[in-house]
Parts: C-alpha cells; structure tokens; sequence
C-alpha cells in the first residue's frame, strides 16, 4: 500500500495567518490557496508565480473565499462531491514534469444559476484583461449558456493551466442543459456551428447526456472546442469504442484503461453502474469535422475502497505510460495530511488523453476535501470475482 505520510515535507507552507494578501488558513480562500501553493512548489513553479495563482484563484471564488470552513459550503456545487468549489489535477506525459491545474466555480457558485453565471462571465473577462487574451468565442455564445432563467447543475467554470511566468492557459466549462435538458442537442450543435465547426456534432458518440461544453481562452497553440458526454453502466468493450478521433487510440488501449483504473484483473468485466464514464472529444479544425483529441475519465473514487487503492492503480497507470508516480505522491501530500485509507474520493477520476501531435497523456484529478472527507467504502462483489475466505 502506498503511504504518503512519510514522504519528505513540502517547503512551501502557509503561516496559519496566510500570505498577507491572501484569507487566514480557517477559511475555504485561505484552505484552497495553501493547497494551490503547496502543490505549485511540488510542480516546480516559483514562489512569485504560485502566490500570484492563489490570488487569482481567492479573488476568483470571490466573498465567499472569506467564508469560514465551520460554515457549511456555500452552496450545493456540482464541481465536487462535497461541494468545494475547487478541484485540483496533474497531467503526466513520458520524460515531462506534470502540469497542474485548478478548476473553480467563480464566486463559489452563490445565489442560484443566474446570478453564478454573472459572476462566472465578469471572473473570466476579468482575467482576460489580466492576461491580454480575448473572450470573443465565450462571447459568442452568452445567449445560449446563459439564459434569464438558466436550468441545471451549473452556469460556468473556469480552469487555470499554470504555467512558469504567472501567465495560465484558461478553460471555460459550460452548461448544455441551461435553456432546459430538452434544448441540450440543439445547443450544442448551435454553438459547434457558431464556432466554426459545423459537421462536429454529428460524429460525436451516442451518449446518455451531454455534460459540458468547454472552450480553450488565451495563449493555446491550437484553441480546441472539446464536447464531454456521460455514459451509464459502461463496460470496457463500449469504452473502446467510444473514440471518434481519426488514427487512434486504438480500442484496445482504451479497454486496457479502462480495467487498470476500474480495478478488474484480467478477463474480469463488469460496468460502470454507480457513476458513468465520461468521454471527451476536442475540435481544432472544420474541413472534416472529425476530433483531433480523445480524452476518457473513470470516476475511480467510486470503484475503490479506499483512496489507497485509487493511488495503487493511478501509480501503476503512470508508469506504464512512463511518467514518474513521485510528484503524484508528493501532490496528495500536499492537499491532505489523512492517510489515504482513511477515506475515499480525494482522487476523483483518472483520465487517459490523446491529442494529435503529442503522446498520450494521463490525468489525475484531486480533490479539495474543503468540507468533508468521504469514509471509505465497503463495495458489492463483482460478478465472478473470487471471494476471500
């Protein structure tokens, strides 16, 4: 079993006041800075640019950043299970450091939808005068996402990709589902076609829903439209066909995935009935309409007993993929002091990635555990597997 508890210290700790500029340690702002910071050292990013990151991310979540964590969470979001308003996760390629990331509801997702994708719109364009990027793709598609009466369960996240020099590649998330779940195809089609990519919604796999539609805003190489879909009681064989992305990956290597992050030994099956799969498909061109990226997530936190077992698998799928488990161990020990036996959902999915022109990628997402730490699970039998006496 790993054990995180005794690896060597992360340097970078908050005093239990914080950072001058940034809220004390007690509260969601000062608990989530200090993960941002501690994982930032972990990454390698400076010292100037990690607390230039967390104060992005407080002014980010807004008053709520203040708020006391002996409070409940301010509000029911869907970004994490126990509704902390922050996510972190680490991308590994072969022979690469990994590359953090933070997801965030801005304003912490207060108020209702309407009001939440206000602040979501004023946080972005605010970053973007930060930053110098435009916002016109967002722009163009407010009426869609943000309706006066907007519907379920969000109205926008944002995603810094930190990088050294203080400056992220930013992401925005938005909700299909917004002018009502009935509108969802139209939607997306509608804003594929505003944004260039006409023919994309027609090879996009046969889904129980449509979950996001997410943006690249800034300084990207090749900006991509990504479309994630949700699919229920998934099994390995259908994981491996669900990519639409023209030379590869191959089915296999998706079904391969698939069982190491779902914890199945060899020629066991079994599917994804507590919390579907989830399939992502990024656009960069228009002339065949087909992806050029492919990106699959297994929610493993409900497929472990413990937290200790989703290192196990998101360790041993790192090393196959030839990227070093370390910084993953030292990450989580950056977030958490618990043992990871100790509960479960602090890693939330692992993610396999393919992108044209770059080698396969995979993706450890990490949770806040801002509010509350899951106990761990006591799981059902898969059908076949052989029982311990």
């Amino acid at each position: 079993m790993i054990d995180v508890r005794h690896r060597p210290p992360v340097g970078l700790l908050p005093t239990p006041s914080g950072p001058a500029s940034l809220p004390a340690g007690g509260s969601l702002g000062g608990h989530t800075a200090g993960q941002l910071l501690r994982l930032c050292e972990v990454a390698g990013l400076g010292a100037a640019d990690a607390a230039g990151y967390a104060q992005v991310l407080t002014t980010a979540l807004g008053p709520v950043a203040l708020r006391p964590l002996s409070l409940p969470a301010p509000s029911r979001s869907f970004l994490s299970d126990d509704h902390t308003p922050v996510e972190f996760s680490l991308a590994f390629e072969a022979g690469q450091a990994p590359s953090l990331r933070v997801l965030l509801e801005p304003g912490g997702g207060v108020g209702g939808l309407a009001r939440s994708g206000r602040s979501g719109l004023r946080a972005v364009r605010a970053l973007a005068r930060r930053w110098n990027f435009s916002t016109d793709p967002l722009d163009e598609l407010e009426d869609l996402f943000f309706p006066l009466s907007p519907q379920g369960p969000l109205a926008l996240w944002c995603a810094l990709e930190l990088r050294p020099g203080g400056v992220p590649r930013v992401k925005v998330y938005l909700n299909p589902a917004a002018s009502g779940a009935e509108r969802v195809s139209a939607t997306v089609r509608e804003a594929l076609r505003r944004l260039g990519h006409p023919q994309a919604f027609t090879t996009l796999p046969e889904s129980d829903r449509i979950l996001f539609l997410a943006l690249d805003l800034g300084d990207w190489d090749v900006p991509r439209v990504k479309v994630y879909t949700a699919h229920n009681n998934l099994s390995a064989a259908a994981a491996g066909g669900l990519s639409r992305k023209e030379d590869g990956p191959d089915p296999t290597e998706i079904e391969a995935f698939f069982r190491a992050a779902a914890g199945l030994e060899n020629g066991q099956d079994t599917v994804l009935d507590r919390r579907p799969g989830l399939a992502c498909h990024a656009f960069t061109e228009s002339a065949t309409g087909l992806p050029t990226g492919f990106t699959f997530h297994v929610p493993v936190r409900d497929y472990v007993r413990h937290d200790g077992e989703a290192l196990e698998r998101a360790s041993a799928l790192l090393r196959h993929y030839g990227a070093d488990p370390a910084q993953l161990l030292d990450s989580v020990a950056a977030v958490t002091s618990r043992r990871p036996e100790d509960g479960t959902g602090l890693i939330a999915y692992l993610a396999l990635a393919h992108q044209a022109g770059r080698p396969p990628r995979v993706t450890v997402y990490i949770s806040s555990e801002a509010y509350r730490v899951r106990p761990p699970a006591v799981l059902p039998p898969r059908p076949g597997a052989v029982q311990e006496a």
